[in-house]
């Protein structure tokens, strides 16, 4: 094997075998940990962090297309009590299946809407309830597990360790305010005899912190993986960059409008297009009081600004495609453009039909796993246009 050598100091020009602990140039003791060095992650390290927020993301995509499914079926009270631990066994025995129904059985949603329910009708919802809060323990696995390992690693640099805590602190936080939003679908109103279901503002802020944790993992990964083009800096671009931060958070803005669509049922109050019933404007769009009221509260108003959202939204994707033709922009760019544009019209043609047919659940969760990829693109355009640092 080959000594490692060093200088000895003095004029004689003899080089000696390194000692232990002792290092020949500074860079070797940059490399070392615990000499007070600050040293930066390789590339290979950036990419694996990289691909590992790219699955975390991925990972969040599922949370948020199994709870829109398990919306649709009805089944997000059909677990009433919430365990770290203890939640993640299943009933077993015939004897367990019963107290479980049992328990469910004191709450509003089986003595108003469930009464006639039976025992296999209950473990389908009860099994659609479980894989979501089974899925988002992954989830937080996900996260959390892999960032331990990196951290000790020392694969992460400063910014990323403070945006790593952030989205591991916004995973847990999720999950608390998943069973926070279940509770409000859980609590007896003895004067009313509504259909039981969550608190609409509830589930747009389950709904928006996901979307928020799903943006930012995949910002990120896509800002790790994804070599940065050296545009000009023209005129042209800049208006562009601006305007694609625009429609992104446009398209942002109507997937979380789907959230009140969906606590409240607005889907089904007027099943036609492009009019509301009859008219243009319903005559029921401010029944309530005050005015405000009826953006978040009333059904009817809801779906009309969740439908003008949706418009809106399309048209801006299409003047954005527009633009980046006139612009000469890499391959890779003008892929997500027209990726972007393709999307956004079938997500339109998704979100008519689930309205003409009566909100089908695999025709409305195909819509709603839509806006995640419309978000995506919106998101990869983006990326792809952000400005390289000096």
């Amino acid at each position: 094997m080959f000594k490692l050598l060093h200088k000895c100091g003095c004029s004689c020009g003899i080089r000696r075998p390194l000692r232990p602990g002792q290092y020949s140039t500074i860079s070797e003791v940059a490399l070392q940990p615990g000499r007070g060095t600050v040293s930066h992650p390789s590339k290979a390290a950036e990419r694996v962090v990289g691909r590992w927020l790219l699955v975390c993301s991925g990972t969040v995509a599922g949370a948020v297309i199994l709870g829109g499914v398990t919306r649709l079926t009805e089944s997000g009270l059909s677990m009433v009590d919430w365990h770290l631990i203890k939640g993640m066994k299943p009933p077993t025995s015939q004897e367990e299946w019963e107290a479980e129904f049992q328990k469910y059985q004191q709450f509003p949603e089986f003595k108003i809407l469930n009464h006639d329910m039976t025992l296999a009708e209950f473990k389908f919802i009860w099994y659609m309830e479980y894989s979501h809060r089974m899925w988002g323990r992954l989830v937080g696995l996900a996260y959390i597990l892999p960032a331990v390992y990196f951290w000790r690693k020392g694969w992460l640099t400063h910014g990323l360790k403070g945006r790593v805590l952030a989205l591991c602190g916004l995973v847990c936080f999720q999950g608390l305010l998943g069973w926070y939003m279940v509770k409000s679908g859980l609590e007896e109103k003895p004067d009313s005899h509504d259909i039981p279901r969550v608190s609409q503002y509830r589930l747009a802020a389950h709904l928006g912190s996901a979307l928020v944790l799903y943006c930012a993992s995949l910002w990120t990964s896509l800002s790790l993986l994804l070599p940065q083009h050296k545009l000009p800096e023209t005129r042209q671009l800049l208006r562009l960059r601006r305007f694609a931060r625009g429609t992104a958070g446009l398209v942002f803005l109507t997937a979380l409008s789907g959230a009140f669509v969906a606590g409240l049922d607005a889907g089904l109050v007027y099943n036609s297009f492009p009019k509301m019933g009859e008219s243009w404007i319903p005559e029921d769009l401010f029944t309530f009081s005050p005015l405000l009221r009826n953006v978040f509260e009333n059904p009817t108003t809801v779906q009309f600004d969740h439908r003008i959202l949706g418009i809106t939204s399309v048209a801006a994707i299409t003047a954005l495609y527009f633009l980046s033709r006139r612009i000469p922009l890499p391959r890779r760019t003008k892929i997500a453009a027209v990726t972007l544009l393709a999307l956004a019209y079938t997500q339109v043609g998704l979100g008519i039909s689930t309205l003409l047919m009566y909100v089908p659940t695999p025709v409305a969760a195909t819509h709603q796993s839509g806006s995640l990829a419309v978000l995506s693109v919106a998101l990869w355009l983006m990326n792809e246009l952000r400005r390289v640092p000096k």
